[in-house]
C-alpha cells in the first residue's frame, strides 16, 4: 500500500499509525509533539534546486538558486538544456552540477525520464532511478521522494541528523550507517516518510539539550 503525505492531516494520520505499528515510537513522539509537514516544488525545478544546495550552506543554496529561478523565469527543463555552461557557471553552479543538471534535462526532454510517475512506484524502485542519474546520490534522490513528491515511504538512511535521532531515540549504542538504517526501519514500511519526519523533530528537540548529541 502506498501512502502519499500530501497534506498535514496525511502526515499526521500516518504518525499515529507509525506509533500503533512501534510502540517504541511513542515516547519520542510525546517529546516532539506532532512534527510539521515539509514539502518542496516538484518536477525538475524541485530536483533542480535540491541538487543545487548539495554541499552548501542554507544561505549559499538560496542565493545560488535565486539567482538561476530569476535567470530562467519560467524555469523549465529545455532552457536548462540549451544554457551555455559559462552563463550558468557565472550563476554560482560547479562544472559538476552544471553537468548533472543537464543530464537530467535532456533525459526528460527525450522522455527516458519521467519524475512525476516517481510518487506512485514502490520507494526502493523510485530511489534507485533517482541514483541512476549522474550526480545524484542518495540524500538527493529521497530528499525529492519526500519532499517534492509527498512519497509516503521514502527513507533517508544516509541523513545525519535522522540516523543520531535513531540512535538516541531507540538506545543504540552508535550511530547507524545508512546501511544498518536500512532493517532498522523496516518495522516502519510502508511509512518510512513519515517516520523520517517525526526522527527529524526529534533531533531538533535533542539539539536544545546540551550535551545530548555528540560532535
Amino acid at each position: 500500500m502506498l501512502i502519499h503525505l500530501n497534506t498535514q492531516a496525511d502526515l499526521e494520520d500516518a504518525v499515529q499509525a507509525l506509533v500503533e505499528q512501534d510502540p517504541r515510537l511513542k515516547p519520542v513522539l510525546e517529546q516532539t509533539g506532532m512534527p510539521a509537514l515539509r514539502q518542496r516544488e516538484a518536477g525538475f525545478a524541485g530536483l533542480a534546486a535540491i541538487v543545487c544546495g548539495q554541499q552548501l550552506s542554507t544561505a549559499s543554496a538560496a542565493a545560488i538558486w535565486a539567482r538561476i529561478s530569476a535567470a530562467f523565469d519560467p524555469f523549465h527543463h529545455d532552457a536548462i538544456r540549451k544554457a551555455r555552461a559559462d552563463r550558468l557557471g557565472r550563476l554560482g553552479l560547479s562544472a559538476a552540477k552544471i553537468k548533472t543538471l543537464k543530464h537530467i534535462a535532456r533525459e526528460l526532454a527525450e522522455e527516458r525520464l519521467n519524475l512525476d510517475v516517481l510518487a506512485n512506484e514502490d520507494a526502493d524502485a523510485a530511489h534507485n532511478t533517482l541514483t541512476s542519474l549522474p550526480g545524484i546520490g542518495a540524500w538527493t534522490a529521497d530528499v525529492y521522494l519526500l519532499f517534492c513528491l509527498g512519497h509516503g515511504d521514502a527513507w533517508p538512511a544516509g541523513d545525519l541528523a535522522v540516523q543520531e535521532a535513531v540512535k538516541i531515540g531507540l538506545g543504540l549504542k552508535t550511530r547507524p550507517t545508512a546501511k544498518q538504517m536500512t532493517p532498522l526501519a523496516e518495522p516502519w514500511r510502508p511509512l518510512r516518510g513519515a517516520a523520517a519526519h517525526l526522527w527529524w523533530s526529534y533531533y531538533r528537540v535533542l539539539k536544545k539539550r546540551e550535551g545530548v548529541i555528540s560532535k
